[in-house]
């Protein structure tokens, strides 16, 4: 009913005390690190041995322990070999012996340093079952660039045992709440390695990427209301995108990174409006005398999926991203009386929402040829849902022992993983694009 998406709205635009906010560098790094507890793993595990890359104790980060842990947390496979032994980058393994230790795959490499705080890394990669070299990389790093390093290693051993694009290079957005101060953050998919993009004592939400990786878009209340703002990451700039009368909210791009749908109140009652990524160009989307908020682009760019009170109770529908006026709003959703937060997954094969299923608030995925849904979690508190790159996680924020943390699960439910940060409420996340 529309008192019931009022106060969601309202749950979401609430305004605490007036203080003007503040912005930081972004490359100051955050003290405080996630902590990673994987609670969940898929049901069959690919058996991989990554063995200490060697002369690594000249490096400043250890490598070899971030590439095993992205391959834990990916949910497919599980480390044979988690010891500090080496084995050489030259020549080839046995096979025989390998196999009989229990490893269908194996990962060795080495360190070299150049000069100048600069290092030489070289990984391969052998199947096991197969008998046969996979390639490998000669990457050159700073050291301040060790993680992405160790990153891009993981995610070229999935690409090569899996054939799927791995998502560990990218990165994540969130808001981190510590007493009565917002900051919003930057991080590698795993969490780790924090820089602040901004700071302020006025609520921060919804942080959506740019396709191109460059910048976030976002909602904050500095200026005693909300208003839109995109973000340059690597500078700092930004511009204020709508700074409409009444709320200003839901930011999200279109694929191609030229526009945004966003949702005012400025005539009255929420509605979708269109508008330029540079502020100009604002044009109004749908026309209705209920709510339409968080819009979101299908994959292609042809629709907006969006949540609507016209039938009652919210819901998400779609309609042409030229606006409803084309070929009117179709309902998507159906098995739950209370649906909001629509997501697409990159293919344009899912739809990820939260559903409020006997006053629990549960993230659910809907495939979107089929219309089957399923629950993904058993939680009451869940929100914001995000999709990976690859489409094959959901990010989400939910509540573990009273405290808002991050979340993320496999879109068939069965590798979880929760990430948070002690003394600190984590929200709004936001998953980020391949960046090539």
């Amino acid at each position: 009913m529309l008192q019931s998406m009022n106060k969601m709205i309202l749950k979401l635009l609430s305004l605490s005390a007036i203080v003007a906010a503040l912005l930081c560098g972004f490359a100051t790094p955050a003290l405080a690190q996630m902590n990673i507890e994987i609670t969940g793993v898929g049901q069959s595990l690919y058996p991989i041995a990554v063995m200490r890359f060697k002369d690594e104790n000249k490096l400043p980060t250890n490598i070899t322990e971030i590439i095993r842990q992205d391959l834990a947390r990916s949910g497919y496979f599980k480390n044979t070999e988690n010891g500090n032994a080496t084995e050489s980058d030259e020549g080839t393994p046995n096979y025989k012996s390998w196999a009989a230790r229990g490893a269908d795959a194996l990962v060795v490499g080495s360190v070299v340093q150049t000069g100048n705080g600069q290092f030489d890394i070289h990984y391969k990669l052998f199947d096991i079952r197969k008998s046969q070299g996979l390639g490998g990389l000669n990457l050159n790093s700073s050291a301040d660039n060790l993680r992405a390093v160790a990153h891009k290693i993981a995610d070229d051993i999935i690409f090569k045992l899996l054939g799927e694009r791995g998502v560990f290079s990218t990165r994540l957005s969130y808001v981190i709440k510590d007493g009565k101060r917002y900051r919003l953050v930057i991080s590698d998919a795993d969490g780790q390695n924090i820089r602040n993009a901004m700071n302020s004592s006025e609520p921060i939400i919804s942080p959506s990427w740019s396709p191109d990786g460059k910048k976030v878009a976002y909602v904050s209340f500095e200026d005693r209301k909300p208003v839109i703002y995109v973000h340059e990451l690597a500078t700092g700039r930004r511009i204020s995108l709508s700074n409409q009368k009444g709320n200003n909210s839901a930011p999200a791009w279109s694929p191609d990174g030229k526009k945004l749908a966003v949702s005012l109140s400025k005539d009255g009652n929420t509605q979708i409006y269109g508008i330029n990524a540079d502020g100009s160009g604002l044009h109004r989307l749908t026309r209705g005398n209920t709510i339409d908020t968080e819009p979101q682009y299908s994959a292609d760019g042809r629709y907006i999926y969006f949540t609507s009170d016209r039938g009652g109770n919210p819901q998400i529908y779609r309609m042409s991203a030229e606006g409803e006026q084309v070929e009117g709003a179709k309902r998507v959703t159906f098995k739950q009386g209370f649906v909001t937060s629509p997501r697409i997954s990159p293919d344009g094969k899912y739809l990820a929402y939260i559903a409020n299923v006997g006053g629990a608030y549960r993230l659910y995925i809907l495939n979107l040829a089929t219309g089957d849904s399923q629950a993904l979690t058993d939680g009451t508190s869940d929100e914001s849902p995000s999709f990976a790159a690859n489409g094959r996680y959901v990010l989400y924020s939910t509540k573990v022992g009273g405290k808002r943390v991050l979340a993320a699960v496999s879109v068939d439910g069965n590798s979880k993983q929760v990430l948070s940060i002690p003394g600190s409420d984590v929200r709004q996340p936001s998953w980020g694009p391949f960046m090539d």
